[in-house]
């Protein structure tokens, strides 16, 4: 889990700072240069309509599937809290971008999408290949391992 962190706040770092690929970003239904980067593209594209269709059916079980955390008391929680949030609206897809900006098992996801009432909706993901599955990184309050120090944020004292 703390790898998978590690690797989503450097993706976002690099999305922050402004640098892409554009190599393997295409918009729907266009193929993308290689085969290899268009089957990460459709995979990753794949666990983003999972999420949708998770947030439309308000379904924690989908989000933590799509998440690639296991069912327990703090993922439960939190997935609640995202479908309070952002469940039920009846998204539909408008576009998804794929970006591998940091290789093959790992970019970013941007999702356009309009609720029923036709409102804009817009999120940005980390995306990252476990085993051969695509997760997007939407759990933000995992625990760390036990006997394990998180990586601290806070600028180091003197």
């Amino acid at each position: 889990m703390q790898r998978r962190r590690l690797l989503a706040v450097a993706a976002a770092l690099v999305v922050a700072s402004g640098c892409s690929s554009q190599g393997d970003e295409a918009p729907p239904g266009v193929s993308a240069p290689s085969s290899s980067a268009s089957a990460s593209s459709d995979g990753a594209r794949a666990a983003v309509e999972a999420y949708v269709r998770a947030l439309n059916s308000r379904s924690a079980d989908g989000l933590m599937s799509v998440g690639g955390v296991k069912d327990e008391e703090w993922s439960r929680q939190e997935a609640e809290r995202i479908l309070a949030d952002q469940g039920g609206r009846g998204w539909k897809i408008k576009d998804v971008r794929i970006q591998h900006d940091m290789g093959p098992d790992v970019g970013s996801a941007r999702l356009l999408a309009e609720d029923k009432a036709g409102k804009p909706l817009q999120d940005t993901f980390t995306a990252t290949r476990e085993n051969g599955t695509w997760h997007l990184t939407i759990f933000t309050d995992q625990p760390g391992e036990p006997g394990k120090e998180t990586s601290a944020t806070d600028p180091p004292r003197s």
